[in-house]
This record gives C-alpha cells, sequence and structure tokens, in this order.
C-alpha cells in the first residue's frame, strides 16, 4: 500500500504514497506531499528549504506535536503542509497505515497523550495492486 508506483501525472510511474508522505514531490511547480519533520529539518540545515510561516496545534507537554506550515523547497512553494514534530518516522509509518486501513479517505479521530488530533488519509484511485486493494494516495496530520 506504501510502496507500489503510480503515475501522478504524465503517465510515468514515478510516485508512490511514501515517497509523497514522506520525502516530497514537485507536481506541476508546486510542492506536493512532504510531511515528515525529519526531512524537513535536515533540508533546511542544508539551506535547501526556507520556512515561511506556521500554525502551532501546542505547546504540548510532551512529544510529538503538530505544526501546520508553508515553505519553499528548492525554489518551489508549498501553501499548506502540516508534520508532526519530535516523533518517529515508524510511529508515523503506522499510525497513518493504521488510520489507512481503518479509514480510507475519511478523517481518523484520536487522542494522543490526552490530545485530540485527526489524521486525513486518501488512497489511490486510478490502480489497484493484489485483488484490488488501494494504494495510499497521501496521510497526514491535520493541524488546526
Amino acid at each position: 500500500m506504501w510502496f507500489g508506483l503510480y503515475s501522478r501525472g504524465d503517465g510515468e510511474r514515478d510516485s508512490s504514497g511514501f515517497e509523497h508522505v514522506f520525502s516530497g514531490e514537485v507536481k506541476k511547480g508546486k510542492v506536493s506531499g512532504f510531511h515528515n519533520w525529519i526531512r524537513f529539518y535536515l533540508l533546511e540545515k542544508q539551506g535547501v528549504v526556507n520556512y515561511f510561516s506556521h500554525n502551532f496545534n501546542g505547546p504540548w507537554d510532551s512529544y510529538p506535536d503538530v505544526l501546520g506550515l508553508q515553505f519553499s523547497w528548492d525554489g518551489f512553494y508549498k501553501e499548506v503542509g502540516s508534520a508532526f514534530i519530535g516523533c518517529s518516522p515508524e510511529f508515523e509509518f503506522g499510525l497513518y497505515s493504521l488510520c489507512f486501513l481503518a479509514r480510507p479517505g475519511r478523517a481518523c479521530h484520536l487522542s494522543l497523550g490526552g490530545h485530540r488530533l485527526s489524521i486525513q488519509t486518501y488512497p489511490w484511485t486510478k490502480s489497484t495492486y493484489g485483488g484490488g486493494r488501494r494504494f495510499i494516495a497521501t496521510a497526514y496530520v491535520m493541524s488546526t
């Protein structure tokens, strides 16, 4: 569900849910996906990401936190995005997988450390694998 390749544009199978969520993509001149704080941190440290603004769903007393943000990546603009801050990629991968399986295409409401939040997932609807199962198109935490 995460690693199958499909086309988001010109017919070339060059995208996956994992790439979209955890690495980010540039499609039609805009940043798409890119919901992982570690990748954001590393690219910002290299000077490739320029951070513009945010809204902060906190401060919580413990991590992870949720951040809504705007930024440019290598000159391409991300108008609105969100990410957990302070959690492991394994945690995100597991949580997004669970929400995709339980509520594909709908908000998955939960409580984390006593704080309510929602995860949004969307299935890729243009192709399937393994007997009609859907790939993940995107998954992200929703900021308030």
